[in-house]
């Protein structure tokens, strides 16, 4: 579902673990993944890590995707996998923070019902073949 996520939004050059790798991320205990069946059939899944953050002064979570198949979609399974997340923050009372394009409406108006507080910001990246090369151009 991942990789479906990632072409759904022209991103699947980007993913680059392997299953091993997985099996090493869901092994650590900061990582959380909730999957939502239909029946038999993982139909969703929204993920994230339990981080420190140092404004905050504790930990809180930051989820990296909510995903529901396309076949899935409107029948109220996005709400259910946020409810189950929002029921392991409320263990703890971690602050939830996530990233949503500009560009998905859909996915504003669910989050704002949800109670999200939704504010423009840049995310910037920096990949490791250009900040190589900042640092070779210092020297």
């Amino acid at each position: 579902m991942l990789v479906e996520l990632a072409t759904h939004e022209n991103s699947a050059h980007a993913v680059q673990a392997s299953t091993e790798a997985w099996r090493r991320m869901l092994a650590h205990p900061a990582v959380v993944v909730l999957i939502a069946y239909v029946g038999e059939q993982p139909v969703g899944y929204v993920s994230g890590i339990r981080q420190l953050n140092l404004w905050v002064g504790e930990d809180i979570f930051a989820m990296d995707d909510l995903y529901v198949r396309a076949k899935a979609r409107d029948r109220g399974i996005g709400g259910r996998l946020m409810a189950a997340l929002a029921e392991f923050a409320a263990e703890s009372d971690l602050l939830v923070t996530w990233g949503v394009r500009e560009d998905n409406d859909a996915g504003h108006r669910f989050y704002r019902r949800l109670g999200a507080t939704l504010r423009t910001k840049i995310v910037a990246s920096w990949q490791p073949h250009a900040y190589r090369a900042y640092l070779d151009a210092r020297s």
